[in-house]
């Protein structure tokens, strides 16, 4: 680990400062992860009365180090935090409510729990991190003993103790007549790292050197990672992990495949199931992680259920009258062979819990080469679980949207009514997996929830590969979208192109077959699943020179009307919407619009708004209505076909 400090981050002004080398150290995900650490400075200053008032700027709750700005530190009365740090108890909240009551600006955010303990060290600037490679030593048998070989009387060591008051207070005790000269830190064992100094450059580089001590003695012990490759995995096998996991938390939830070498050489660990339940890398990993995996393998109902019952075991052996269970399913699993899963409400929590887990296993891994891996106690890992601050910080993130942890996978993504319905589908909460042949959908779709496929659906091979895509990124499938289609030329059926009737048939029919066939063990496994075709006004009242297409788009709705009747024992809704003039898609240029528009004598806007309602249909009208089909509203509704055009006669 490198110095990151350059000349010119240098300033006069100590918040300035504060945020810079709070920034280098978020910068490096093996200090900091996902809003972890926290830093501060002291800064006296006038207040509105011209007094001076001491003031511990102290990062706040809810910034991340390696994006935080001046607004991001809380500025908290010192002298209150001196007094808060002299009582002999002092409850979480109550500590919360004071440290706010002491803020000089009410709209900065909560003070970090760690407040008292910085205001107590008697340096200007305070950095505190989760350091990867001093943890990991600290996490053995034997770390204390190697912490104090590696570092001698350069550091303060402190044993585990709960993060915020109990921490400052044993702190407290442990510095009260400490000598500070030559040190330059303090090792949390099986926490993190303090470091300080009055000068911003020298807290922060004082963190560099003890993090780059720890990393050459792992790499004098041996301790790479093991790397092996993967053997591939089923779809359908995840898609029923999946399924136990969603309902075990209660709600739809997402599933991700990471397939990397270490996490399969991991998987594959020597008395894994022991060494598994130890313990995550840092404590407070454990509201995102959970105390431990699932070991996936055998049958996944079975599997599950034993997740289940271990975990309610655990809450038995250390919860009190004032704890209630949180949810029992797993938030990761390890798949024997295969690599490791991540399962989320959302491709955020996914993420944040992927993030952390390429930090645990190689620490895990070098902790065993050494001696052993051992964590904090499962009682102090529950303690931290069920802490109701880090339960707070939690809350304030939790979704109500029914499509919320759901999949859907939109064929003819790009572009007109395929983009509508997936703009739609995002904005619910649906993770969207978009087909298209245009290479734009990768660009397009590649958010944390959203996958674009380049796939030609006309091929079952490049159909076969989206599939199990999606699935490695989303874990299942719970909604399809068939809108993938082409609008060939206008051709009377005495004139009509032999390949202009197979290219709209192999198209606009034969690739939503193969899709929904394809997809159907999926779906099987899905939650309310729901099937929406796009089909068209020419299905109830079509028109002279179009016969490729209307036959078509009629041949895919007697496909959904089939398939109302065979999906309906599993649970799967299928209906249509039959879209007409929605004129913001590619067949409908400028010039073609002047051209229809002048042919019935009326102006653009007139002609959009040609219909009973004189209103206007967009790709996103119809998006939000195949979304609703989807959802709650219509969920006894299946074998539909739901006309959207503003009233057509000819239809009525």
């Amino acid at each position: 680990m490198k110095s990151l400090w350059q000349d010119h981050h240098h300033s006069d002004c100590p918040l300035t400062l504060r945020v810079t080398t709070s920034r280098l150290l978020g910068a490096d995900s093996h200090l900091v992860l996902h809003g972890g650490g926290n830093t501060s400075v002291k800064i006296t200053e006038k207040d509105p009365f011209g007094d001076d008032v001491e003031l511990l700027y102290v990062k706040g709750s809810g910034w991340d180090l390696g994006t935080i700005e001046a607004p991001g530190f809380a500025p908290v009365r010192m002298d209150t935090l001196l007094k808060m740090a002299e009582l002999p108890e002092l409850s979480d909240m109550d500590m919360v409510k004071i440290q706010r009551s002491a803020m000089t600006e009410p709209s900065a955010p909560n003070p970090s729990v760690e407040a008292i303990l910085h205001a107590i060290l008697p340096f200007r600037f305070v950095d505190h991190t989760h350091a990867d490679a001093v943890v990991t030593l600290s996490n053995t048998p034997g770390g204390e003993a190697r912490i104090r070989d590696l570092y001698g009387d350069s550091v303060v060591i402190v044993p585990y103790v709960m993060p915020g008051f109990i921490l400052a207070k044993a702190i407290q005790e442990q510095i009260r007549d400490l000598d500070w000269s030559g040190i330059k830190g303090m090792v949390l064992m099986n926490h993190g790292v303090f470091t300080f100094d009055d000068e911003a450059k020298v807290a922060y580089e004082n963190m560099i050197e003890i993090v780059h001590q720890a990393e050459q003695e792992l790499t004098r012990l041996g301790c790479e990672p093991a790397a092996q490759k993967a053997e591939g995995f089923d779809p359908l096998e995840l898609a029923a992990w999946r399924k136990e996991v969603s309902t075990l938390r209660g709600a739809p939830q997402l599933a991700s495949i990471s397939e990397d070498e270490v996490s399969v050489a991991h998987s594959l660990l020597g008395g894994l199931e022991k060494v598994s339940r130890r313990g995550t890398l840092t404590p407070d990993h454990v509201i995102r992680t959970k105390p431990w995996p699932l070991l996936m393998g055998g049958d996944p109902s079975t599997g599950a259920k034993a997740y289940a019952d271990e975990y309610q075991g655990y809450f038995d052996r250390h919860a009190g009258s004032e704890h209630t269970r949180l949810d029992p399913a797993p938030r990761w699993g390890l798949w024997a062979g295969k690599g490791r899963v991540h399962f989320g409400k959302t491709g955020k929590e996914m993420n944040v819990c992927s993030d952390i887990l390429d930090h645990t296993l190689p620490a895990i891994q070098a902790a065993e080469r050494i001696e052993s891996w051992r964590p904090i106690e499962e009682k102090d890992l529950f303690e931290m679980e069920y802490w109701s601050l880090e339960q707070a910080k939690l809350g304030k993130s939790k979704g109500s949207s029914p499509f919320r942890g759901k999949v859907a996978m939109v064929s003819g993504a790009a572009s007109g009514i395929g983009k509508g319905c997936v703009e739609a589908l995002l904005a619910r909460g649906v993770a969207v997996v978009g087909l298209d042949i245009d290479p734009a959908i990768e660009d397009m779709l590649k958010g944390s929830e959203s996958l674009g496929i380049v796939c030609d659906v006309t091929d079952p091979d490049q159909l076969d590969a989206a599939l199990k895509r999606s699935v490695a990124r989303f874990g299942g499938l719970d909604i399809l979208v068939g809108n993938a289609g082409i609008f060939p030329p206008s051709e009377t059926i005495e004139s009509t192109n032999p390949d202009t009737w197979e290219r709209s048939l192999q198209l606009n029919l034969t690739s939503h077959q193969r899709l929904l066939q394809k997809a159907l063990p999926l779906l099987k496994l899905g939650f309310d699943p729901a099937v929406v075709f796009i089909a068209s006004k020419n299905v109830p009242a079509p028109g002279p020179g179009v016969s490729a297409y209307s036959v078509a788009k009629a041949g895919l709705q007697q496909l959904a009307r089939v398939a109302a009747l065979e999906l309906a024992p599993h649970g799967i809704r299928v209906n249509t919407v039959h879209p007409n003039a929605v004129f913001d898609t590619g067949i409908w240029t400028e010039q073609v619009l002047e051209k229809r528009a002048a042919h019935y004598g009326l102006s653009i806007d007139e002609y959009k708004r040609n219909n009973l309602l004189k209103t206007e249909i967009t790709s996103r009208d119809v998006g939000e209505l195949v979304v609703d089909l989807t959802g709650p509203t219509f969920a006894k509704t299946t074998g539909a076909q739901v006309p959207i055009d503003g009233g057509n006669e000819r239809v009525i």
